[in-house]
């Protein structure tokens, strides 16, 4: 039973594996989603995003290749929330959903208020 908490999460970063480990240390079991496989929906995005206060670009991987490949580095915000639904990688990672808020848990301390 995931207790509230949900972690949308990649198991190929050390970040996202940390941020799991401090969940499950504080007594949560939460519910993992590996983004990748799942993929996004729009409005779930949105709902994060509102969640947070954050943009879509706020949550970019700007790093990833695609994203400078798709041009997103320059792009509007509902251009990059469309390239994020069709390509999951270009979101930033871990994004966790708890009782207390939502947070992009990146660095991994910032989880700790929420737990």
């Amino acid at each position: 039973m995931s207790d509230g908490y949900t972690i949308f999460h990649n198991p190929k970063c050390g970040t996202s594996r940390n941020v799991l480990a401090m969940i499950r240390e504080a007594g949560h079991e939460p519910k993992v989603v590996e983004y990748l496989k799942t993929g996004w929906t729009q409005p779930q995005l949105q709902s994060l995003l509102k969640a947070m206060g954050k943009t879509p670009r706020d949550i970019l991987r700007t790093k990833e290749k695609l994203a400078v490949e798709f041009g997103l580095l320059d792009a509007v915000e509902e251009q990059i929330l469309d390239a994020m639904v069709r390509h999951p990688i270009l979101v930033e990672r871990p994004i966790v959903v708890t009782p207390k808020g939502t947070v992009l848990a990146r660095p991994k301390e910032a989880v700790a208020p929420l737990l």
